[in-house]
């Protein structure tokens, strides 16, 4: 739809352009001169330049032998280490394993094998260190790329896919937009669950006007509102801490509908992201599944004409309703694209007003009726756009940010430690956001492993990016 929507370039008449000059990036280059064996008497006429770009892969080992001292006073002094060496294997092989696995989508046995046909002696256990051991700066980087992310973005999109931990059905969440990438695996889909995704490693519950507001919203009844406001206890360090509260004021044991406990835990949770300074103002597009509806909510177009489209006609004029309906959904979503450019409240007045025209249609196709008649119940959902311009219509950054999840998942099933699954959301969600910040991953991968400061910091980088936008 997106594609579709776009105007089609002029053909003919055009010359077609070359690709242009090929430029080597990053890579010194090295002149080697090559002599000709000419017949006396010949002119020199200078050079003709010939460029190649090559590898060098072999296999290297270091002794270091590092002096040992014993001072006056009996300590013994070993020359240290030099900075990136950590443990037996060195920052260049740690790089090419992690930007293979991560990158590559390598697996773990082909590693081993293209490690050993090179030269270098490791074991299948000694690789999988290499992936998961000791990565706590990345994991830590990854958590502090999230809470960037959630404190200076003006949109986000989400989605989220299966995922097989422990022998187990699970979830993978994406949540991101055109400056960073993170992903989180865990048991459940429920908004719940990504409510306390959204707290970005925080793990208190805070009641204030934010959870208050969040509760009356959802139906909360008002005397169990009144108990949680009126309460000393405001912030709770932990679960178990804030099930505690709830039991004391006899909350826990109430068995009505809708469940306390759930909507003041969600209330709760969403009072911490406040508190915490996520999502001030953010807008959250989604595809319209449930778990995403909280805070300033935007629906996905291409998901909503899905819907359309994906019904079953079976007479040609239930077919005739259905790509009717279409072609006016294609054209409203091209004037929003054209309002995102342009915005005027003129504009704005005349598609709502369309908005209206299209989606309280009746067309003779029940099944079609009813499903115009929920597309227009979700009219400020799929209006945000008017409000925030700058916001996405599509949810496409998120379906093309967790291919590459769903690609892991397809060649190496699931993961079987949490210290796996989370080396493998971080550094997915990693190399995505080096990719849109226009960072090599390969070169943030050699910074890191090697104590250089050549790479910023990446939260650094959201942020500044985030305040330019």
């Amino acid at each position: 739809m997106e594609q579709a929507s776009e105007p089609k370039p002029p053909t003919g008449g055009g010359k077609r352009r070359g690709r242009g000059s090929k430029q080597i990036r990053r890579v010194a280059i090295e002149d080697r001169v090559l002599t000709a064996e000419v017949p006396a008497g010949s002119r020199f006429k200078g050079h003709e330049s010939f460029l190649i770009q090559d590898l060098v892969v072999r296999p290297v080992a270091i002794r270091y032998r590092r002096e040992r001292w014993v001072t006056p006073d009996g300590r013994t002094v070993v020359a240290p280490l030099p900075p990136g060496i950590d443990g037996h294997f060195g920052p260049e092989l740690r790089r090419f394993v992690l930007a293979q696995y991560h990158q590559g989508q390598v697996t773990v046995p082909r590693l081993v094998a293209l490690l050993e046909a090179i030269g270098i002696e490791v074991s299948k256990r000694q690789v999988v260190r290499l992936l998961i051991g000791r990565q706590g700066r990345f994991l830590d980087e990854a958590r502090e790329v999230l809470r960037a992310g959630l404190e200076t973005a003006a949109w986000v999109t989400v989605d989220d896919t299966g995922a097989r931990h422990k022998a187990a059905n699970g979830f993978c969440t994406q949540i991101g937009n055109e400056h960073f990438t993170w992903f989180g695996t865990t048991g459940s889909k429920s908004r719940l669950n990504f409510l306390e995704l959204l707290r970005a490693g925080h793990a208190d519950y805070v009641i204030n006007t934010e959870a208050l507001a969040y509760m009356r919203g959802r139906s909360l009844a008002g005397w169990v509102i009144r108990l949680l406001a009126e309460h000393d206890d405001k912030r709770f360090a932990d679960r178990a801490a804030w099930l505690a509260h709830l039991r004391r004021l006899g909350i826990a044991g109430l068995d009505v509908t809708p469940d306390p406990v759930k909507i003041a835990t969600e209330g709760a949770l969403w009072g911490s992201i406040k508190a915490h300074g996520f999502l001030k103002d953010t807008v959250i597009v989604s595809d319209d599944a449930g778990q995403f509806d909280v805070g300033r909510h935007a629906l996905c177009w291409v998901h909503s004409e899905r819907l359309v489209h994906k019904l079953d006609a079976f007479t040609d004029r239930h077919r005739a309703a259905q790509q009717l309906v279409r072609s006016l959904i294609w054209w409203l979503y091209r004037d929003l694209k054209a309002y995102c450019r342009d915005p005027t409240p003129q504009r704005e007045s005349a598609l709502r007003a369309r908005f209206d025209w299209i989606f309280q249609r009746r067309t003779g196709f029940d099944i079609l009726d009813r499903l115009l008649a929920r597309l227009h119940a979700n009219k400020p959902e799929l209006l945000m756009v008017l409000e925030r311009p700058e916001i996405p219509l599509h949810t496409n950054g998120s379906e093309n940010d967790i291919r590459c999840h769903v690609t892991r998942r397809k060649i190496s099933a699931g993961t079987r430690s949490d210290p796996g699954r989370d080396c493998r959301d971080a550094f997915l969600g990693l190399a995505k956001t080096c990719a849109k910040l226009g960072i090599s991953f390969w070169d943030y991968l050699g910074a890191r492993l090697s104590a250089d400061t050549n790479v910023p910091f990446l939260p650094d980088l959201v942020r500044r990016c985030s305040a330019q936008a």
